[in-house]
């Protein structure tokens, strides 16, 4: 108890130090003046009693130093007086501690920016309750590990499990919204109603849907999303109940959905609507077989595991099999973890990232450290009166580690600066290359972080230094001045060198494989030609919904003319089905002569392209044989299919595929004639085409798709423009003639195809970006480092240098004498570089795309590159060096 009050006294006089300070003046001062008086009584002179009276207190400035040292803590005390000494020498070399700080800076912000963007998107928490315990849910296919579900297996799903405390699915889908200004389409979800609830989303005004809603017979009903609510009602707040007319048909608004709710999953998006799933008109819907873009989310029950979950799915999809043979033999589940979807393709990427650029902050780590060792050199002999007075070796290195740690938090302070403007840069840049990018800003973990990373760096440079500072021997330093640490200060700067030199090289090395990468995936062939094409939506008015199948082919022929008539465009075609890299959409076959299978999911399956007959000149496909459509390949003609060279190949091999036939599943009483083979597109984008199971791909004809087909499409299809001149104009001179077809037709989404093709190395351009920045920050501190080291180098050599030029020596033989001494270090430096680079890159191996991570040219080009650099680096004191004048040399010595 006597401790622990005795601490925090000690603790308290810390706060009141001034006032006890001046208590202890005060007292002292009527002891001294009562001893005098009394000395005085005795018979000694004034100035004998006074100092009589001092001797007798032992020291006036004694007394008071161990009056401090047992009242407060000395420890604190020792700090905060080398926290102070700190301060005033850092105050007094300006030019090192802006060089020091900045360097530091430059690293800890891009470590700092780096970590706020793994920070939002790998560590943070999911914003939903309970987020560990949501997963997605796909139907696996003999082509898709992640198909769609249908609606009907969804049910049982529900119905059946044991291991989900809810379940829900939605599907995609859009609306032309009239009767509020422009008419304007809209993004909706066809949700069940447990989907909203399970993400725990409230609504802002009104009710989420309920069971009843989704139930036939019950009203139509609709939620739309608060920026909807704010465009199109002027945020009124008697929206409920109030109706919303969607292509063509009014829905009662029951509720508002907030504008902060996300849900950036592959499969599902935000949308402006929310309405009950069984509000689709699909005929489709209640098809157990039916594909139809529909996923699913789920809830674990707590304690239920992953594997428990997919065991349980499994013995109900072994059910539905045994009952429904034809549609759902060989289906599977797929679950996966929500956070697992959202981010799992970008974790390798940001982790590679986040090790670059701690290689950075090593760098800078390195190369303060190296001026730190360097400016010891000039303290020796401060460091030798030190010792000299008293200090042990330990207070020596507290001295230096406060300074160092000092310069470690100022430059953590600094460096928020360039992690806000690198965060922000980086987002505005590549938006989509990140997952969850709106939760990527600088809060609390971040800072905690950044104070982390700067006090640890603040040890970590500052140590080797100081401990070589410490050894400094009092005796030889105060003799010979600087000169005395020479031999183990040089071989510690040399060791620095070569240091940098190496991490430099492997962030060199990590880099150039991204960009040879990239370089192979621009080579890459899409099959097509992105130029000067663009794509959109295109809704017709609401009139056409429930019109005849003529009436709807009619007018998008009409659309096709009006649009292919604009000065500027060179090609229309619509297009439903996939297009490529935006979407994709297949269908079941099985060949002509061949019995059909028993299920639908024995069945052959080919991505469909949908497309007009200018389709192929628009993007430029090859036509390899036989021909393309003609406008003669209308309703009344005869089926005829177009398929690309991988359906060729792979289901008529060794054959002429031109005049074969094949069964559409959903066209199943009409056989399709091949006749004409064209390139392949590369689908799935330029890097993981070939990795896909399903890559045949078939073009059919627009107008031959059967009346079922047509009668849904008014709001569902898309238009490809080729265009000449400007992008711009083209895609204005477009809308201007939609608006003048009618003031009810929608076009939306407009995007051009090489922005398509861009987005699909979006994740391999970003990594190569930071990459390529790391590695230049890196290059460049590594010759600010050499450069420096080498300098102080030859500035301690002046004196031997002037030696040997008054000796004879040329200019020359300095020059290359300095030269070679830098050559050298860069040398082992660029060969430890490449061992460990080869070693790092090892992780890099799946990230990158036909270059392997030994590739000779890369590993040669960077090390030419920083041979040059270090080369370049050395030069300016090399000459200097060679400059000396060998008796003004010897005349300072």
């Amino acid at each position: 108890m006597d401790t622990l009050r005795t601490l925090l006294s000690r603790i308290a006089s810390l706060f009141r130090s001034r006032r006890l300070d001046s208590e202890l003046d005060e007292e002292l001062r009527c002891h001294i003046d009562l001893a005098v008086e009394e000395n005085l009584a005795s018979g000694m002179s004034r100035k004998q009693a006074r100092t009589t009276a001092l001797r007798s207190l032992g020291g006036l400035a004694q007394t008071q130093a161990l009056y401090r040292t047992q009242r407060g803590l000395p420890w604190v005390d020792a700090m905060m007086q080398d926290l102070g000494f700190a301060v005033r020498t850092l105050r007094k070399n300006p030019g090192f501690t802006l060089v020091a700080v900045l360097t530091l800076a430059l690293g800890i912000g891009g470590n700092t920016a780096m970590f706020s963007i793994v920070n939002g998107v790998l560590l943070n928490p999911l914003p939903f309750p309970e987020p560990d315990r949501l997963v997605t849910l796909s139907e696996s296919k003999a082509n898709f590990a992640r198909g769609s579900i249908s609606y009907p297996n969804f049910l049982d799903w529900q119905k059946e499990n044991r291991s989900f405390s809810a379940m829900a699915t939605a599907r995609f889908s859009a609306f032309s919204l009239t009767g509020r200004g422009e008419a304007e389409q809209v993004e909706a979800e066809f949700v069940s109603p447990d989907f909203l609830p399970i993400l725990g989303v409230r609504p802002l005004l009104g009710r989420l849907i309920a069971a009843a809603d989704n139930e036939a017979g019950s009203g139509p009903v609709v939620l739309i999303s608060e920026g909807l609510w704010r465009r199109k009602f002027d945020a009124v707040p008697n929206i409920l109940g109030q109706s919303i007319t969607l292509d063509g048909r009014d829905f009662a608004i029951i509720g508002v959905i907030p504008a902060n709710f996300h849900l950036r999953v592959p499969s599902f998006r935000d949308r402006d609507v929310y309405a009950p799933i069984r509000r689709w008109t699909n005929p489709l819907l209640m098809e157990r077989g039916a594909g139809l873009g529909m996923h699913g989310i789920g809830r674990l029950k707590p304690g239920v595991t992953l594997e428990q979950a997919r065991a349980d799915m499994e013995q109900i999809n072994r059910s539905l099999a045994a009952t429904y043979p034809d549609a759902d033999h060989g289906i599977g589940t797929t679950i996966i973890p929500m956070k697992e979807e959202m981010v799992g393709d970008v974790r390798l990427f940001l982790l590679v990232l986040l090790g670059a650029v701690g290689f950075v902050l090593l760098l800078a780590c390195v190369n303060v450290a190296s001026l730190l060792l360097a400016r010891s050199a000039a303290r020796s002999r401060e460091f030798a009166v030190r010792t000299a007075l008293g200090a042990s070796r330990g207070r020596v290195i507290q001295q230096l580690l406060t300074e160092s740690l000092l310069l470690g938090i100022a430059a953590g302070a600094l460096g928020l600066l360039p992690a806000f403007w690198g965060t922000r840069a980086a987002l505005k840049l590549l938006p989509a290359a990140l997952p969850r990018a709106e939760e990527i800003g600088l809060d609390f973990r971040v800072l905690a972080f950044t104070t982390a990373i700067s006090l640890l760096t603040g040890v970590l440079f500052g140590l080797i230094p100081a401990f070589k500072s410490s050894q400094t021997n009092p005796h030889s330093a105060l003799k010979e001045g600087s000169r005395s640490s020479g031999g183990s200060h040089h071989r510690a700067l040399a060791t620095f060198v070569v240091a940098e030199m190496a991490i430099t090289l492997v962030l060199l090395i990590g880099a150039g494989l991204m960009i040879r990468s990239l370089t192979q995936l621009w080579n890459v062939d899409p099959g097509f030609n992105p130029r000067n094409v663009f794509t959109f939506g295109l809704s017709l008015p609401p009139n056409f919904e429930g019109a005849s199948p003529a009436k709807i082919r009619a007018e998008f022929r009409a659309i096709n003319d009006r649009f292919a008539s604009i000065p500027g465009v060179t090609g229309v075609s619509q297009a439903w089905g996939a297009l490529p890299m935006n979407g994709e959409d297949d269908q079941l076959f099985w060949l002509e002569g061949q019995p059909k299978p028993k299920s639908q999911n024995d069945m052959s399956w080919f991505i469909d392209y949908i497309v007009d007959p200018d389709y192929l000149r628009i993007m430029q496909i090859p036509l390899q044989r036989g021909r393309f459509f003609t406008r003669q390949d209308d309703e009344h003609a005869p089926l005829v299919i177009v398929v690309d060279e991988v359906f060729a190949q792979k289901f008529f091999p060794g054959q002429d595929a031109i005049g074969k036939r094949i069964h559409l599943v959903y066209n199943s009483d009409k056989l399709a004639q091949i006749v004409g083979v064209v390139g392949h597109v590369k689908q799935w984008g330029l890097s993981s085409d070939d990795k896909q199971s399903l890559r045949a791909q078939v073009y059919l004809p627009c107008m031959q798709m059967p009346d079922a087909f047509i009668a849904m499409s008014p709001s569902a299809s898309s238009v490809v423009v080729r265009y000449e001149g400007s992008l711009a104009r083209a895609y204005e001179s477009i809308r201007s003639a939609n608006r003048q077809m009618s003031a009810q037709q929608v076009i939306y989404g407009d995007q051009t195809m090489e922005s398509l093709v861009s987005d699909s190395i979006a994740e391999r351009r970003f990594a190569m970006i930071l990459l390529g920045a790391f590695a230049m920050l890196a290059l460049l501190l590594a010759c600010i480092g050499i450069y420096g080291v080498m300098a102080y180098l030859v500035s301690q050599r002046t004196a031997e240098i002037g030696i040997r030029m008054a000796l004879g020596a040329q200019r020359g033989d300095v020059l290359a004498l300095v030269l070679w001494r830098g050559a050298r270090l860069a040398l082992i430096g660029v060969g430890l570089g490449i061992g460990s680079g080869l070693a790092v890159t090892q992780f890099m191996r799946s990230l990158l795309f036909e270059v392997s991570p030994y590739d000779p040219a890369t590993l040669a080009g960077v090390s030419l590159l920083l041979i040059a650099v270090a080369f370049l680096a050395c030069l300016i004191p090399a000459r200097r060096a060679a400059s000396v004048d060998p008796m003004q040399a010897l005349r300072t010595e």
